[in-house]
């Protein structure tokens, strides 16, 4: 595991997206694990920057999200769906057919969890996969619980997390209060893993790459991976 300390949060974007493009060049028709929130917006915007000015070429990339709502159509401006459509699939020569995202709106969740899993090892697996982390150690939608998750799933979001995520809703009660997420062991099966978190994670950062691994603590699981690369910043 590689831990790279940033001055704040625009060093920590161009890093991340350094990373990314890195893996763009060297494997034109790579897969990459894509997440939503605040903390990745910066890097997105350093990857659009790069496309516009013709160092990245997006058009052979395949995209695979970590997770979506569930209750919300893909054109709802809380969807994460809109959220990479707007802050970086519109903005790169994507094709919208090479972007993955869960279902949210499916009418089996079950169903819609063996599809997804069963797309992404279509797809050859994920050669990178950028993660954020949440304040209680979520990653993806995986919250704190008594055992991994191996594959994509429904969860129930907890208290804490819709709390978080309330701040991008007129109101709380417009939270949705559950999603469909890759499973922890998928998420493990990428070949890379690039996570990434603000100032204000150092606490839960510090409890999962130097605590016990631990369901209670999902990010924790991340020590037993044979290659990740940890980006903090100190400001931001």
């Amino acid at each position: 595991m590689r831990i790279l300390e940033t001055k704040n949060y625009e060093e920590m974007s161009a890093l991340a997206a350094d990373i990314i493009g890195a893996q763009v060049l060297l494997k034109p028709r790579c897969v990459l694990g894509l997440a939503t929130g605040s903390s990745p917006i910066g890097t997105y915007q350093k990857l659009i920057e790069a496309c516009r000015q013709g160092r990245l070429d997006f058009s052979q990339v395949r995209t695979v999200n970590l997770d979506e709502y569930c209750g919300l159509t893909g054109d709802n401006p809380q969807s994460y769906r809109y959220f990479m459509d707007h802050q970086l699939f519109s903005q790169v020569n994507i094709p919208r057919e090479n972007t993955f995202l869960p279902d949210g709106m499916a009418q089996d969740m079950e169903e819609e969890s063996r599809r997804y899993e069963a797309l992404v090892a279509s797809l050859g697996g994920v050669d990178l996969q950028l993660l954020g982390i949440g304040h209680n150690g979520h990653i993806g939608f995986n919250e704190p619980t008594d055992s991994f998750p191996p594959t994509v799933h429904q969860v129930e979001l907890t208290e804490s997390t819709i709390q978080a995520n309330s701040r991008l809703f007129d109101r709380i009660e417009d939270v949705p209060t559950q999603a469909i997420t890759m499973g922890v062991g998928t998420i493990l099966k990428a070949d890379k893993i690039l996570l990434i978190a603000g100032a204000d994670k150092k606490s839960i950062v510090e409890e999962a790459l130097y605590g016990k691994v631990t369901p209670q603590v999902p990010a924790s699981v991340l020590q037993l991976h044979r290659d990740v690369t940890v980006i903090t910043c100190r400001e931001g």
